[in-house]
């Protein structure tokens, strides 16, 4: 029986270059059970790769801050506190990073994420002091509610899809999968990914990013 998936995107459904696999698009599409992409991006993101794979929008975006299956979504978070944290960390004389139109907040609602090459450890004095945390995926510093994590988001999707979180093949490469790894009952890290990661996965592959990935799903299809 071909099991539900929960993908990560950077790092695992994409290449080096940081593009997707376009393999993606014919494969996802004729999977035969639910595929939830699961990533640190902000909610139209990973909504926008889903219609274009034309697969069903099933969808944990903002870390687990926001969930979508089919019409339904659900908000983990409100993000106010993290956008105090940005804007005291913008008054310290310090920048989120991402120039005047700061496309990568620009649709963030319940977190904020800081450019990895500004300092981290202010950003972390001020999170702490309104109950936040730092997570760093890889792509970015993310503010966030210590409460809200792609594993979360897990638990909000499944019964949204009359399934089990444990039924789920969970995929990733960064510290923000770990969650994900927790709660799904069968995880893979890919090659390319941080040491947190492949200390929580159940198997470690060979290959990195995209490749990585399609070895699972190939052999999850020999499986069926």
């Amino acid at each position: 029986m071909t099991p539900p998936l929960v993908l990560d995107i950077d790092g695992t459904m994409t290449r080096p270059d940081d593009s997707v696999d376009p393999r993606f698009f014919d494969l996802l599409p004729s999977w035969d059970a639910p595929v939830v992409v699961a990533t640190g991006k902000a909610f139209p993101y990973p909504v926008a790769l889903c219609h274009f794979m034309y697969v069903e929008q099933n969808v944990i975006a903002e870390n687990g801050g926001i969930v979508l299956s089919g019409e339904e979504v659900t908000r983990n978070g409100d993000g106010e506190a993290a956008r105090r944290v940005a804007e005291e960390y913008v008054a310290a004389g310090y920048d989120l990073g991402w120039g005047p139109t700061d496309l990568t907040n620009r649709w963030r609602e319940t977190e904020v994420a800081v450019a990895r090459d500004q300092p981290l450890g202010p950003l972390e004095e001020l999170a702490a002091e309104h109950g936040l945390e730092v997570v760093d995926t890889g792509f970015a510093y993310h503010v966030k509610s210590p409460s809200i994590e792609k594993g979360i988001g897990l638990k909000s999707v499944a019964p949204l899809l009359d399934r089990d979180p444990e039924e789920f093949v969970a995929i990733g490469d960064s510290e923000n999968d770990v969650s994900t790894f927790g709660v799904a009952g069968e995880s893979y890290a890919v090659a390319n990914a941080d040491e947190k990661a492949k200390r929580a996965a159940d198997v470690v592959l060979d290959e990195s990013y995209s490749e990585g990935t399609l070895s699972v799903l190939d052999e999850l299809r020999s499986r069926a």
